[in-house]
């Protein structure tokens, strides 16, 4: 799967920095890379299911991000923070 575009949300934005202090172009450069890319639930709208990628970013901190999977390959962005322990290690499997 391949994103191309990523959609933002003034609302998204303001709560990844407020709750996670997560930048933009952090979640940038995960989708951007090679992420670890699972579905996580089924959307409320047919064919937009929530997906988390799972990545580091240049500085080298581990984020997972969770997002909607519209048509277009676009991605609508609703939360990113630091990975956990456990996905971390999932993540490193990979």
């Amino acid at each position: 799967m391949e994103v191309r575009e990523i959609i933002w949300l003034d609302a998204f934005v303001e709560k990844l920095w407020r709750k996670h202090h997560a930048h933009v172009e952090e979640v940038e450069e995960v989708l951007a890379g090679q992420p670890a890319l699972r579905r996580v639930a089924r959307g409320d709208v047919a064919g937009e299911d929530v997906y988390s990628a799972m990545g580091q970013t240049r500085s080298g901190r581990n984020l997972i991000v969770f997002f909607v999977l519209k048509t277009g390959a676009r991605a609508l962005v609703i939360s990113a923070r630091d990975m956990r322990p456990k996905e971390r290690s999932r993540y490193a499997k990979k």
